[in-house]
């Protein structure tokens, strides 16, 4: 047995492989930036050079491998402290030489190459979040086998998940489980976004620890599935089904979707009680909505009448929107505001009535994408300004 310094357990499989075989080039053979090639030899009684200061590695709430705020001696440029490794991807064998090493990249380049394979990996991570859970507390896993180890797909244990919570004496959930499940078997696109929803959560809510618990137990997630089964439903003009939908979300959840209203994907709604969304009002992608806001109309104008919410904008709690007006892409909206007019892209609004920081003329604007970032408090320059 060779000695080994890496904690990862696939360090052991890649040096016996790289030991063993006659055919591979040692000098060429791609290991972890962190595991040394020089600490191994393959030589008998060769002596093995020192290993090198491994980097401290944590893992994220997403799963990815990130370095740790406690290596100092890293230069952080990513605001939030973190930056992340990527050495699951391996580069170009006609670019491979036998110098190269994995390098550390940022988050958005590590989130674009990954993304795609996260989200159609999140059905395999629930079930093993599940069984994990199952074995932490044993109490639970009647309702865990029930919800989530017994199903056969995501969109089974959605739609048993909504049928139980939604169902009550006289609405048994059987009844809508069917319903359910023949709307998103036919429609696939549905499927993506509730994994779209569910990455958006894990990765701006801090209060998610994992995908299971977001599924079973975040009321906005699941308000917010239940209303795009119930908007398919509008739109194939079966309106009672769809209104019904909408009444048995607002008594489960105290969350109110109009079924007409048209929402994005990679939706957060964070915490979600008195969330109410009006007929003719579009949420964009990627936005985050606190809990407590409208969008509501100004009266009892007909017609197009709600709110236009461009990707990327994030909302304060207790925001009131009214009216059919426009919120620009990237845009932020401060807590307890209200919003009668446009408001621009990349610009931050506050108050009652709501302002443009920096004045409608010359409005400030951020480079940064509130709805990710969940950047609430930024605008505020001058703290002592705001208190009383």
């Amino acid at each position: 047995m060779f000695p080994v310094t890496s904690r990862r357990h696939f360090s052991m499989s890649l040096y016996m492989l790289r030991s063993s075989s006659p055919h591979i080039n040692h000098h060429s053979f791609l290991l972890p930036s962190f595991v040394s090639s020089t600490t191994f030899s393959p030589i008998k009684d060769q002596p093995l050079s020192p290993p090198p200061m491994a980097a401290c590695i944590d893992t994220c709430r997403t799963g990815k491998p990130q370095i740790s705020p406690r290596d100092s001696s890293k230069n952080h440029d990513d605001e939030s402290g973190f930056r992340y490794m990527n050495y699951f991807r391996y580069p170009d064998r006609a670019s491979f030489n036998g110098t190269q090493t994995k390098t550390l990249h940022t988050r958005p380049l590590v989130e674009d190459l990954n993304r795609d394979a996260e989200i159609d990996d999140v059905w395999a991570k629930i079930r093993e979040e599940a069984k994990s859970d199952i074995a932490k507390e044993p109490i639970v896993s009647g309702y865990y086998h029930a919800s989530i180890v017994s199903q056969r797909s995501l969109e089974a244990a959605l739609a048993n998940t909504l049928s139980v919570k939604l169902s009550n004496l006289n609405l048994p959930s059987n009844t809508l489980f069917d319903l359910f499940s023949g709307v998103l078997q036919e429609n696939p696109e549905i499927v993506e976004s509730v994994k779209q929803d569910l990455l958006a959560v894990k990765e701006r809510d801090p209060a998610c620890i994992s995908y299971v618990h977001c599924f079973l137990h975040f009321k906005g997630f699941l308000a917010c599935q239940a209303h795009r089964i119930a908007h398919e439903l509008w739109t194939q003009d079966r309106k009672i089904l769809a209104l019904l939908i909408q009444n048995r979300v607002s008594e489960a959840f105290a969350v109110d979707f109009h079924p007409g209203a048209k929402i994005g994907t990679g939706i957060l709604l964070d915490h979600a009680t008195a969330i109410v969304i009006g007929e003719t009002a579009v949420v964009g992608n990627n936005v985050s909505i606190l809990h407590n806001v409208t969008l509501g109309g100004t009266g009892k104008q007909c017609g197009d009448r709600h709110p236009k919410i461009g990707d990327g904008v994030l909302i304060g709690a207790g925001t009131c929107i009214l009216g059919n007006i426009t919120i620009g892409e990237g845009a932020k909206i401060g807590a307890g505001s209200v919003v009668l007019k446009d408001v621009p892209p990349r610009t931050t609004a506050v108050g009652n009535p709501a302002r443009l920081l920096g004045g409608k003329d010359n409005p400030k604007t951020h480079d940064k994408i509130p709805g990710l970032t969940m950047d609430q408090t930024s605008h505020i320059s001058e703290w002592s300004d705001y208190v009383i």
